[in-house]
């Protein structure tokens, strides 16, 4: 089972290493980049990962390089309901305009 899923690309050269975190032994693979900054997916990562053409993806610099996550539609799928309201909670517009009132009492409280 895989844990977390990214590609890590190094600021200082043109290679970019692939990382999983796996329950055992990770496997990673090399890429180099193109003029344009392209860089090939390995064939077993988009597979692994539902990978295909138009796929988008979110990048993101890290401290350790960049971010690859890819936006599939299984991601997708995993995600939806996750703010779901239960029955009986506040609206959700209502909810966070009490967040944000808490928020700035707390703003104004340290500004003093």
């Amino acid at each position: 089972m895989y844990v977390l899923t990214h590609l890590i690309i190094d600021g200082m050269s043109s290679k970019c290493h692939t990382f999983l975190q796996m329950s055992t032994a990770a496997k990673t693979d090399s890429v180099r980049f193109t003029t344009k900054g392209q860089v090939v997916i390995p064939a077993w990562l988009r597979k692994q990962f539902h990978i295909e053409n138009g796929t988008k993806a979110v990048v993101q610099a890290t401290v350790e390089g960049i971010l690859l996550k890819p936006v599939t539609a299984a991601l997708i799928k995993h995600g939806r309901g996750i703010l779901r309201r239960k029955p009986g909670d506040k609206p959700l517009a209502e909810d966070w305009a009490d967040l944000k009132k808490l928020e700035r009492e707390l703003e104004e409280r340290h500004a003093r």
